[in-house]
């Protein structure tokens, strides 16, 4: 078994080998950003002004939820204080990109930075992470999820990633703002209610029709997006005591021009171990990784991990393997007998099942 290191000894390994340069903000990346916006305004005009044929239309919409998700990335970027260090602008500019996905600077700090990455893959500490066996019996979804079929559960999880991050992030802030101080609860309800007030009072200006190819169908479409991402980051990798990036956290390849076009937010075992670095440098970060420890280091086509996605379940056994508890089969995790290539399973031995079973037994008393 591999040992494993925080986030911090691999950065002091690391940082040695990089330019000063990757230290510092890039406030230039707000360039892209920016172009975005006017890419995005423009779509708005045509569809609000002309009377489009509607492939025209959706083909737009496809458009702005492309733009939506990328200025998202930049958002998130932005509130690392990888692009800018003043508190207050910052937080002003990663407010605005991140305005189509409505999430608040405040919260998105609170749920992402200082918890997400602090905690990451630790099943109860990380608001990300996927549940184990022994949460089974505790949550009645979970219970019900588990005796569809595979197949079955894999589309409708597919498919309900086109409105998961929104669901999720709207979960965030009900559970945050309750634990917030009475000064820091007005802001992050201001912060909530503002791009929401923007996007509903877009409706009331421009009728139904307009408004789902403009922001919905967009939404619907960013969620995709972001969400293929996140669940690719951390979720085929297994639960861990230590946050050890090399062990917890995937990077995916993608074509070059994307990850120029979505600020190399594929990069993400690299983002793990610098949060507060540009994105620019992370190829940097990860040819030194690949130099020190290449053999630790996940990495995988998108296409690939999508389908490990698809093909595996998101309930954890023992911390380094996923478990479908309907039919007793174990999958490994990345680092962990899961090969992306040649996805197999194991049967549940006769004890383990009888546990099992008593775990997914409602309880009625």
């Amino acid at each position: 078994m591999k040992e494993l290191h925080s986030f911090g000894w691999y950065a002091a390994k690391v940082s040695p080998h990089l330019p000063k340069k990757a230290f510092k903000p890039v406030p230039m990346r707000l360039l892209g950003g920016f172009l975005y916006v006017v890419v995005i305004s423009s779509c708005f005009f045509l569809i609000i002004k002309y009377n489009l044929h509607p492939i025209l239309n959706i083909s737009i919409s496809l458009l702005i939820g492309f733009c939506f998700s990328a200025i998202g990335f930049l958002g998130h970027e932005i509130l690392h204080g990888t692009v800018v260090r003043k508190a207050w602008l910052r937080d002003l500019l990663g407010a605005f990109f991140m305005l189509p996905i409505s999430t608040g600077p405040l919260l998105w700090r609170k749920w992402h930075n200082m918890t997400h990455h602090i905690h990451t893959q630790d099943e109860e500490k990380d608001p990300d992470a996927w549940p184990s066996m022994d949460a089974l019996s505790k949550v009645r979804l979970l219970q019900w999820m588990y005796k569809i079929p595979q197949n079955v559960r894999a589309f409708f999880a597919f498919a309900f990633l086109f409105i998961t991050f929104t669901i999720h992030s709207t979960k965030q802030f009900f559970f945050f703002v309750k634990q917030a101080k009475p000064k820091k609860k007005i802001t992050y309800w201001v912060q909530f209610l503002i791009p929401w007030t923007l996007w509903l009072s877009l409706l009331l200006m421009v009728g139904f029709e307009k408004w789902f190819y403009t922001f919905l169908l967009p939404l619907f479409i960013t969620n995709f997006i972001v969400m293929s991402y996140i669940s690719t980051n951390h979720r085929l990798n297994p639960l861990t005591e230590i946050n050890d990036p090399l062990a917890n956290s995937l990077s995916v390849t993608l074509p070059k021009w994307i990850d120029v076009l979505h600020f190399n937010f594929s990069y993400h075992t690299e983002h793990h171990l610098f949060p507060g670095m540009s994105s620019k440098y992370y190829p940097l970060v990860k040819e030194q990784i690949l130099k020190l420890w290449p053999e630790r280091y996940h990495q995988m086509p998108m296409h690939l991990a999508m389908i490990a996605l698809w093909k595996t379940p998101r309930l954890y056994y023992k911390e380094k393997e996923l478990i479908d508890p309907k039919k007793g089969k174990i999958y490994g995790s990345l680092g962990h007998g899961l090969d992306p290539k040649a996805i197999n399973f194991r049967e549940e031995d006769r004890e383990q099942k009888e546990i099992s079973a008593e775990l997914a037994v409602d309880k009625r008393n």
